[in-house]
């Protein structure tokens, strides 16, 4: 009998959909491997905001949301669904799919690969004890494991006892040729009402409290009002109200601009004189190398591989996270001062990104480790008679 080769089917279960980091990393993914894959999400919050940002005519549907319930309804009903999507592989990310590997165990599956990126805000400064020991119990049983730092890499072999051969380190990567170097944005400043020779400091995510953006607001408004700086947030979220409330405030009134979610975060990069990360955690964030691709320096917070992302010349940019908002204003100020300096940074940090973080090389490493687990034996059962999941 012919065996008739079909496009593997790749079922991604993500705790949301909205626009951020490792979203939108999927979503690059997923246009990079055109036809070659299918692919269902199943967002369990129910989002599916990223979904704009698909391709025309990308291979991709989306699954309803199972009810809220406990992990043992929930698991239950990811398993129904498991078993009437047969996917050929089950993509799973973060803490909040953990019900889906556990879904994924009790049916005996085998092909399946999960992703941990990063913490919230309820685990940004300490870890949750009965995650870390469910953690340990699940993720050695999977086959694969996927992070983009190191800082994750080690936090999985020796927190959650990962086997280091199970663990693939796959750095995020960008398209450089859609992110032009800054130039002031001089149109897109008019359009925002931003004066032209006001100074602008930007971030580029979404607005969750880990990201801690009243610091960016704090240390700006520490900063001296010769400087005329401006802040520039693109990105929308549950926090905006409490930074809108900020921004209003004398210290910082009509300085602040809340730019919202925009497809073409690129554009907003031009306008930006220096590129600020405020987090109390983070691991390889993508918006980092956008701007150093945008010829930014840099200001952050000194968390996850962020110090090992940028490249040596921007270490005294890194703010300790224990540190207040004036130590951060501090760093702020003297690139403010500096012109030169932070073209000499920028250019830089655009270097960095061009020799190490290039978008291809991560789809090479994403392409290996799919096909790699697609070829594992799988445990629950093989394809329907007469076909074959294809493989490249």
């Amino acid at each position: 009998m012919a065996i008739e080769l079909r496009t593997p089917h790749l079922l991604h279960v993500v705790p949301t959909f909205v626009p951020a980091g490792l979203e939108m990393r999927t979503v690059h993914l997923i246009a990079g491997f055109g036809s070659d894959l299918r692919h269902s999400i199943l967002s369990m919050d129910g989002r599916t905001d990223a979904a704009d940002r698909l391709p025309p005519g990308a291979p991709v549907r989306f699954i309803p949301s199972p009810p809220k319930a406990g992990s043992l309804r929930t698991s239950i009903r990811l398993r129904h669904i498991l078993q009437e999507e047969k996917p050929d592989l089950v993509l799973t990310y973060n803490w909040g799919a953990f019900d889906a590997l556990l879904a994924a165990r009790s049916l005996g599956l085998h092909r399946v690969l999960h992703h941990e990126d990063g913490f919230n805000a309820d685990e940004s400064h300490a870890l949750k004890r009965r995650r870390v020991l469910a953690r340990r119990a699940m993720l050695p049983w999977v086959p694969r494991v996927v992070v983009p730092s190191q800082r994750l890499f080690d936090m999985a072999t020796q927190l959650w006892k990962v086997p280091a051969d199970q663990i693939r380190l796959i750095r995020n990567g960008i398209r450089l040729d859609v992110f032009n170097r800054s130039d002031g944005g001089p149109a897109l400043r008019q359009e925002l009402g931003i004066p032209e020779d006001a100074l602008v400091v930007g971030t580029v995510g979404h607005m969750r409290a880990e990201k801690n953006h009243l610091r960016l607001l704090e240390a700006c408004a520490a900063l001296p009002a010769d400087l005329r700086v401006h802040v520039l947030i693109v990105g929308d979220g549950d926090e905006r109200a409490r930074l809108e409330e900020r921004a209003v405030r004398p210290d910082l009134a009509g300085r602040v601009h809340l730019a919202g979610y925009r497809p073409d975060p690129q554009r907003f990069f031009r306008a930006m004189d220096v590129f600020a990360i405020t987090s109390d955690t983070e691991q390889m964030p993508v918006c980092l190398l956008e701007a150093m691709a945008s010829c930014l320096p840099v200001v952050s917070t000194d968390v996850g591989d962020i110090r090992t992302v940028l490249p040596a010349e921007q270490e005294p940019w890194l703010v300790p996270l224990d540190r207040h908002a004036g130590a951060f204003a501090q760093r702020l100020g003297e690139l403010a001062r500096t012109p030169a300096l932070r073209r000499q940074l920028g250019e830089r940090n655009r270097r960095q990104v061009e020799e190490r973080f290039s978008f291809d090389t991560m789809l090479a490493a994403y392409r290996e480790i799919y096909h790699e687990v697609l070829c594992l034996p799988e445990r629950s059962g093989l394809p329907a008679e007469g076909e074959a999941v294809g493989v490249w």
